[in-house]
């Protein structure tokens, strides 16, 4: 076989033994040394062989695990060893080979998301998140499938503060180890808590790959925010004034999304020409949105608008209520809306 791999990956030595004697081998004995970089021998019990005529040959094979075998290391295959056998000649009964074993250097990495986005520092997130954390690393052999190599920890709000280790492999955190198989080596932590207190929490993740590299020199730390009240921001549309389309900003505080959230765009008079549904507006989830959906300036027919301003406004449903509203220290957006309704320029 070659005579360099990768840590964790399957080194196979095989080689051809002919019993060149007149005399038959009953049953081969067969000695397998490894003596690794630090000179540490390793003796591997190999089966005894089926008998060997004069004249015949077998093939010895043997898949050695590089695990922890980082380095230069010198294997040793003795046949017949320890005179099992009366023979003549044992000197050319042995074989010594050299291999070497590549160590694993590269760092894994990290990748969270909360609800299926990566968040920005002190973003609002659902009170009932779920939190998908995905360690990678580049070696195709050595397996992320050990829960040692991450550690979890959530910093609570409230003095003193708390810091909550979660345990992998519990309901809270189910732990999949990567199987390799996809030619991927990525192990997966679903998190499911929950945040009854409101407040200002702070994930810290650290994750190791299976030789100990640390995925990024600092760990992973993101800052979030919990409001457990269902309410939701003034609506803004941005551009504003816009010429070809304009999309919907808007933040949701809670849990759980409302079964039922549409915008109407009405004009100055107060005729609703254009309603948008949730299904049109697209994913909505807790926290900060920016609508995938762009409105074009056109009513329910598809006809172009006139330019001009437009009046809008969001209608909401949760369980039978409304939401109310939710005001962020600071939020000055107020000034852009009269009686529940923003104003939107058509500028073509």
């Amino acid at each position: 076989g070659k005579d360099t791999v990768e840590t964790g990956e399957t080194m196979n030595f095989s080689v051809a033994f002919r019993n060149i004697s007149e005399t038959a081998f009953d049953s081969l004995k067969l000695k397998l040394v490894i003596t690794d970089k630090n000179f540490v021998p390793k003796e591997i019990l190999l089966p005894k062989k089926k008998p060997l005529a004069a004249g015949d040959s077998i093939v010895v094979s043997y898949d050695i695990d590089t695990k922890n075998l980082e380095g230069q290391n010198l294997l040793y295959l003795m046949v017949n060893p320890d005179d099992d056998q009366p023979e003549q000649y044992l000197f050319n009964n042995f074989l010594y080979k050299y291999f070497y074993v590549r160590s694993d250097k590269t760092n894994p990495w990290l990748d969270v998301t909360f609800d299926g986005v990566h968040i920005l520092n002190r973003d609002i997130v659902s009170s009932k998140p779920h939190i998908l954390v995905k360690l990678k690393d580049d070696s195709r052999f050595l397996a992320l499938n050990d829960t040692a190599g991450l550690k979890i920890k959530v910093k609570y709000p409230g003095s003193p503060t708390v810091i909550r280790e979660f345990k992998l492999g519990t309901d809270s955190a189910r732990f999949t180890p990567s199987s390799l198989n996809n030619g991927e080596n990525t192990a997966t932590v679903d998190l499911y808590p929950n945040f009854l207190a409101d407040g200002d929490y702070e994930l810290m993740i650290s994750g190791n790959d299976r030789s100990g590299n640390k995925a990024g020199e600092l760990e992973y730390n993101v800052a979030f925010q919990v409001i457990n009240k269902p309410m939701i921001s003034n609506l803004l549309n941005y551009p504003n004034p816009f010429t070809s389309s304009t999309a919907f900003v808007f933040t949701l505080t809670g849990s759980q999304v409302p079964q039922n959230i549409r915008i109407q765009i009405l004009t100055v008079t107060g005729k609703v020409i254009r309603e948008i549904t949730k299904e049109e507006l697209g994913p909505i989830r807790i926290g900060r949105n920016i609508t995938e959906y762009k409105w074009d300036g056109t009513d329910q027919f598809g006809n172009k608008l006139a330019n001009g301003i437009y009046l809008y406004r969001v209608i909401t449903n949760l369980n039978g209520q409304s939401l109310e509203q939710y005001k962020a220290q600071g939020d000055r957006t107020d000034q852009f809306f009269n009686r529940g309704y923003g104003k939107m320029y058509l500028m073509r």
